[in-house]
């Protein structure tokens, strides 16, 4: 497989990940990186030996730059993502896709009029304990899934300033249930609040969403809680899997249990090397623009349930 030249849009938390996994992975080749903190970029560009560019659009005027990973503040997704396309680049862009579905919807239209891939970033279906689960549910090991119940807390990150919880925390969730379930959603319901002095968004929500086959996905989400939490249960007619995200554990339970064995890898390197792989052979990403909008869909449709009051059905939010 040939190398592809590289480009990272934003260095801080995730990005400089980003950067750390392109620098190693043996079939990329990290070309440059961008960043507003001038501290930051000469840090990340000492480190990796890679081109700064303060404006990314410079960075984007590349021709040796076949793909860029866009890992901004979520507001700004639409306008680089754009950007991005408009040069003839690659992207895989952090989730959420984007800020509005109408912003994710243009972005997917413009990558396949300029016939360029764009990918999401949702690490947590390259997690091998979510990716067991899937061939164990394929399988028939726990039988016909009945429910999900999933719950990531955590204590408040300072550094998120522009979305609240559910769109930071309980869209990675959400989209495991839908990957899992392999069923379209149906309907969604969401409570939340805000009880932090120092974020202006939600900072804890429970969500309920309906899939087509009858299955159920509870999920709670939080940044209240003083120590992390990354779970999920879920149940079918003959068992149960219990998923443990951050020790990338799990155990089966029911007439089938079995002692699973699971080759711990960070699932960003698995994220990002399935990315490259997929530029390089012209081929579908494993997570495409359309799931991103999927995803993001559904948290849209958890806050609108929340502020109405109600049951949001899917299919409304067209």
């Amino acid at each position: 497989m040939r190398t592809i030249n590289v480009g990272v849009i934003g260095v801080g938390a995730m990005g400089y990940n980003h950067a750390r996994v392109y620098y190693k992975l043996e079939n990329a080749n990290l070309i440059a990186v961008s960043d507003v903190s001038e501290k930051t970029l000469k840090k990340v560009c000492k480190k990796y030996d890679a081109q700064g560019y303060s404006d990314y659009e410079e960075l984007l005027k590349n021709p040796d730059i076949e793909v860029v990973s866009v890992c901004v503040p979520t507001t700004h997704h639409y306008n680089i993502v754009m950007e991005a396309i408009n040069h003839g680049k690659h992207v895989l862009v952090e989730k959420p896709i984007a800020f509005t579905l109408d912003e994710a919807k243009e972005m997917i239209k413009a990558a396949k009029e300029k016939g360029v891939i764009l990918a999401t970033g949702h690490v947590e279906r390259f997690n091998p304990a979510v990716q067991k689960a899937k061939e164990l549910i394929e399988n028939d090991v726990i039988g016909d899934i009945v429910s999900a119940s999933a719950k990531r807390v955590g204590p408040f990150p300072p550094r998120i300033q522009d979305v609240g919880v559910t769109i930071d925390l309980a869209i990675h969730d959400l989209d495991v249930m839908y990957y899992l379930f392999d069923e379209e959603v149906v309907q969604v319901y969401g409570t939340m609040g805000s009880i932090l002095d120092n974020c202006e968004f939600e900072d804890h929500a429970e969500i309920m969403v309906n899939f087509d086959n009858d299955a159920t996905g509870i999920l709670e989400v939080n940044w209240l809680t003083p120590y992390k939490r990354r779970q999920i249960d879920i149940t079918g007619t003959d068992g149960i899997i219990s998923i443990d995200y951050i020790e990338q554990s799990l155990d089966v339970y029911g007439k089938f249990a079995q002692d699973i064995k699971i080759n711990h890898e960070e699932p960003l390197k698995e994220e990002l090397n399935s990315f490259i792989e997929a530029v390089a052979n012209n081929k579908k990403p494993v997570i495409t623009g359309e799931d991103g909008l999927n995803a993001l869909k559904m948290v849209i449709a958890a806050n609108r349930s929340s502020k109405e009051h109600k049951p949001i059905n899917f299919d409304e939010l067209e």
